[in-house]
């Protein structure tokens, strides 16, 4: 296939938003359209309906530049089952500016596999990650306003922790000073910015039930402390309004369709490495109530993304998976087995069988500490053989899952079925989803059940700061919240270049903060940064518009 992403997503021809609504029963008072291939959806007829439909989870081994192509899976997957006669929905998280500029050049899947209208998918879309990063600074002016008008609280300059943010890749903003200048002019002290999908606004509003929740939520998010180390919220300093204000069309999820007419909500986008990487709740209860199936993903590996969903996101809910897929990439597993990245296309069994046991983890956790079906789906490359991809098989058969092999990149949904049947069949398994810790436990005790349980690491430490903010939580009665662990994408450990499936390794918790609106503890591990950089050659130089308005690069 010669044709780039956005080649194919500028050919294809989309129907009317209306009529991608209709096949999931929504109706056209049910729609606001932005324009005419997408479309925000009023739930409110729709929230006393019941749950009917079967959760998939689409997760994955750890990234590497290698690509899994776990989006492009989900796409796929559910093109394929409503190919085979199942009336299904996808649900993808949004695109942040930041990776789209940065790294990865465009998030809506590949090949045949795609979400369109792809190019206002990656770029501004319907204006919700610009509405969630006007919210978050509004509660920063705000609490800076307070301050300079008296500071009837008595907030701590030194003790906010409410940052400003921008949803682009821009490490010059990690920290800033600001309030400079006169005396009209604030005042000066130690700032700094997070890429919008870290700001705690879009973890809040990503697990929101709807409108009045979020509301509750952002009122009780923690953004200082006073000079006696008193919590103040938003909802001291009479915020959390007009931040609903500025949020209540995009927390409406937003309908768009596959390059095969199908539906699928794209909404909200929390970073997994830094937050719980998931699509908003808004958008994935509305689809179990008007779809048989719901593909659904999280995002990074499964030690990241599935954790989150499962540990946090399912909790939350009452929602369960009926069953896991798996996505993995010969060219990734060779990648963890050692092989060099300009390597990855020549057929390495020993290199395959040497980073098959990061595979076997993500299979194991899925199965054994949260007990659910799992099916591993070979994300397929041209350059696999026939003994690599029997290796894969053989190995995901010791431990008692079936392999599908997925070519929906080259084929679209014909590329998909054998995925979508053992999907099907797995569906019809009863399982029970248990979580890897219990909630009545401690922040200490949870962090290292998730290390050990599902990381596989010795235990945790803790940094003297983090320690002090451990018991500084616990008594201000924050023990019961579920952990989001803040970690790098590539490794079980904390260390970027331990690939595979290390052992004999412990994980640093170096700082803990409170989402108290999003409902978690957030524990920061390695060099995670709430505001990534750009690389040395960004995304970015290679994205152009012609005269007609034709967006290229993109992918």
């Amino acid at each position: 296939m010669d044709k780039s992403d956005i080649q194919i997503a500028q050919e294809a021809r989309l129907l009317p938003i209306a009529q991608v609504a209709a096949k999931v029963g929504l109706k056209e008072c049910q729609l606001e359209h932005y324009g005419n291939t997408k479309a925000k959806v009023d739930i409110h007829s729709l929230r006393d309906l019941p749950n009917r439909a079967k959760l998939v989870l689409v997760t994955a081994i750890n990234p590497t530049p290698a690509g899994e192509g776990k989006t492009t899976t989900s796409v796929g997957l559910a093109d394929a089952l409503n190919r085979t006669g199942k009336k299904t929905m996808l649900c993808l998280r949004e695109p942040s500016l930041g990776p789209v500029f940065g790294i990865k050049g465009g998030a809506a899947g590949g090949g045949y596999a795609q979400v369109v209208p792809m190019e206002d998918i990656n770029l501004h879309f319907t204006g919700d990650f610009h509405a969630i990063g006007a919210a978050n600074n509004l509660c920063a002016a705000m609490l800076d306003n307070h301050i300079k008008q008296g500071n009837e609280l008595g907030i701590d300059p030194h003790r906010i922790v409410w940052k400003r943010c921008v949803d682009m890749n821009d490490r010059q903003l990690r920290n800033v000073v600001d309030g400079l200048g006169g005396v009209m002019d604030g005042v000066p002290r130690q700032d700094g910015f997070d890429i919008t999908v870290a700001s705690e606004v879009m973890a809040a509003f990503c697990m929101a039930s709807d409108l009045m929740d979020l509301k509750e939520r952002l009122s009780r998010m923690v953004i200082a402390y006073t000079y006696d180390r008193t919590p103040v919220t938003v909802a001291d300093i009479g915020a959390q309004g007009a931040m609903t204000a500025l949020l209540k069309d995009a927390i409406k999820p937003n309908l768009v369709q596959t390059l095969e007419n199908n539906p699928a909500f794209v909404h909200g986008g929390p970073f997994a490495n830094i937050a719980h990487g998931c699509n908003s709740v808004m958008a994935t209860t509305t689809a179990m109530k008007i779809a048989d199936y719901v593909v659904t993903e999280a995002g990074f590996g499964a030690d990241l993304g599935a954790e989150k969903f499962l540990d946090i996101k399912c909790r939350a809910t009452g929602l369960a998976p009926a069953a896991v897929v798996l996505v993995a990439t010969v060219r990734a597993l060779k990648y963890n087995g050692g092989a060099r990245r300009d390597e990855l296309g020549t057929p390495d069994l020993k290199a395959l069988e040497a980073g098959m046991p990061n595979l076997e983890r993500h299979v194991r956790n899925i199965t054994q500490v949260y007990g659910l079906p799992c099916v591993v789906a070979i994300n397929a490359f041209p350059t696999d053989t026939a003994d690599e991809l029997a290796l894969v098989e053989a190995s995901c058969r010791r431990l008692g899952v079936r392999v599908a092999l997925s070519e929906v990149w080259a084929k679209g949904s014909e590329g998909g079925v054998d995925l979508a049947n053992e999907v099907v069949r797995l569906c019809d398994q009863p399982s029970t989803l248990r979580f890897s810790y219990d909630l009545e436990a401690g922040i200490e005790q949870k962090l290292n059940a998730i290390a050990t349980k599902v990381y596989h690491a010795d235990g945790v430490d803790f940094t003297g700061p983090a320690r002090t903010q451990l018991a500084q939580l616990e008594v201000l009665g924050f023990g019961d919240l579920p952990i989001c662990v803040a970690k790098t994408q590539y490794s079980f450990s904390d260390d970027q270049t331990k690939l595979g499936a290390p052992t004999g390794f412990r994980i640093t918790v170096r700082e803990l903060r409170v989402a108290a609106g999003a409902g978690f503890v957030v524990a920061l591990t390695g060099n995670i940064m709430t505001m990534p950089g750009l690389p040395k050659v960004p995304a970015a130089q290679k994205i152009d518009v012609t005269a007609d308005g034709r967006i290229v690069g993109l992918f």
